[in-house]
């Protein structure tokens, strides 16, 4: 008698449900220790029952567990307490306590609550959650709600084979999801995967349209992805506003707009914008364009400076570099050059290529320049030394101008330069040390000051 009171109390009113279907579910109690009814002063009725409650949706595979449950019929509320298990269509549900408001499908799970969307895996762990069911006539769409610094942890869904894809670790102070591919994060968003971390204030992605947000001193990092025997290359990424191309729930591209700055190992870029094209987990290109702040690139050696710069890195590995409108390029032949022998180029363009060596000091594939390439109005200015004349007070100088000019590269040195279409120049060679010597000894004291 005491479940077949409870399952005509319960199929009068739509309860937690069928959320894939978006229609009220229609509860039949499978078992039930005890039930008993009580009215209050009001002579609203209230309907609990106890000694572990189990039910199901007639006609669906949702079912629903708790220890006891207590029935507001005046104010539409339903209350599971004690181990409440949920498992919908879309969404698997458990919670300590678990309250399901009939008039507006809302369910309002606290203390120890855990949601898995059954469909994409993502789950979100956190003190409680409100959710909204689909259902006809109310809305079309599941929406959740979680504060108190709930975790995420968002799958980017199916992949081609069997293994089972890493998720993004997202934590902030409140989340909000609609539908299966819209999220919102506020307050001290954190996202981290092993080959991805951002930090902001504020966080939106829209998987229907492919495109993330962060704002509030927005801040990425690009941890690569570890290859045997190499160590995994990284990169940070901020500026006043950072987007997210996203593809199948993973992120594809990275974009800085105002005070872009992006630091790598032994490179800075900084302009107004900043892209970041990213697959595989790796860097493969970057682009970066301005007016306020123009491109800058600066490593320990080289320098590049120009309106826009397109840099390739298939695989995380610099091949080239492309720099267009009013380029320049400084070079050092090392940290020790002085800054008066610092060599320079500059044109409409500058293309400079890259090949990859072992370094003799960490025994690491790394990128070495070999050719840089100005074309448009191309100038150069060129130091070279001679090691084996000591009789020389310095290097060489050539000036260089022409329609297009290349100079290679060997081992950081330059090994020739080219100037090619309406070519001139100067090539001045150091005075030999004797000479210079001889003038020093002949050059007259200097006359001391008198006082008339």
């Amino acid at each position: 008698m005491m479940p077949l009171l409870a399952a005509v109390l319960l199929v009068q009113q739509p309860a937690v449900g069928d959320t894939g279907a978006g229609r009220p579910c229609r509860v039949a109690v499978d078992s039930m220790g005890h039930y008993h009814e009580t009215t209050n002063a009001a002579g609203d009725k209230v309907a609990n029952g106890g000694g572990g409650v189990r039910a199901h949706c007639d006609g669906t595979s949702t079912t629903i567990s708790a220890d006891s449950f207590a029935h507001f019929a005046a104010l539409g509320r339903l209350d599971l307490i004690g181990r409440v298990q949920i498992r919908d269509t879309g969404l698997a549900l458990d919670s300590h306590l678990a309250s399901y408001f009939l008039r507006d499908e809302r369910l309002e799970a606290h203390n120890h609550v855990v949601a898995v969307n059954r469909l994409t895996g993502s789950k979100i762990s956190g003190p409680n959650l409100t959710y909204w069911r689909a259902a006809k006539g109310i809305r079309d769409t599941v929406e959740m709600y979680a504060t108190s610094r709930p975790t995420v942890e968002y799958l980017q869904g199916a992949t081609s084979d069997s293994a089972v894809p890493e998720p993004y670790i997202i934590v902030a102070d409140r989340i909000r999801f609609k539908g299966d591919d819209r999220t919102w994060a506020g307050g001290k968003v954190t996202v981290d995967r092993s080959d991805f971390a951002s930090r902001s204030d504020s966080m939106m992605m829209d998987q229907t349209q492919g495109f993330g947000v962060l704002v509030g001193k927005p801040s990425v990092q690009g941890k690569g992805r570890v290859i045997t025997g190499e160590a995994a290359k990284s990169y940070t990424l901020v500026g006043t506003r950072i987007e997210l191309a996203l593809q199948q729930r993973d992120v594809r591209g990275v974009k800085a707009l105002g005070h872009g700055r992006a630091t790598g190992a032994d490179w800075t870029l900084t302009a107004d914008t900043i892209q970041l094209i990213i697959a595989d987990r790796l860097l493969q290109q970057t682009f970066a364009w301005g007016d306020s702040s123009r491109p800058h690139a600066v490593s320990a050696l080289y320098t590049i400076q120009s309106d826009s710069m397109a840099i390739d890195s298939p695989g995380e590995v610099l091949t080239e570099s492309r720099s267009f409108r009013h380029a320049f390029s400084t070079a050092k032949r090392d940290s020790t050059t002085p800054a008066s022998q610092t060599d320079w180029i500059t044109g409409d363009s500058l293309t400079a290529q890259f090949v990859q060596e072992l370094d003799s000091m960490t025994n690491r594939p790394r990128s070495r320049l070999h050719i840089i390439l100005a074309r448009g109005s191309a100038r150069a200015l060129t130091h070279h030394p001679d090691p084996k004349d000591t009789t020389r007070t310095g290097p060489a100088i050539n000036y260089s101008r022409g329609d297009r000019i290349t100079v290679a590269m060997l081992r950081d040195r330059i090994d020739h330069v080219e100037v090619a279409g309406k070519a001139d120049g100067v090539h001045l060679e150091p005075r030999p040390a004797i000479i210079a010597d001889s003038l020093k000894r002949a050059r007259p004291p200097a006359t001391p000051a008198t006082t008339p």
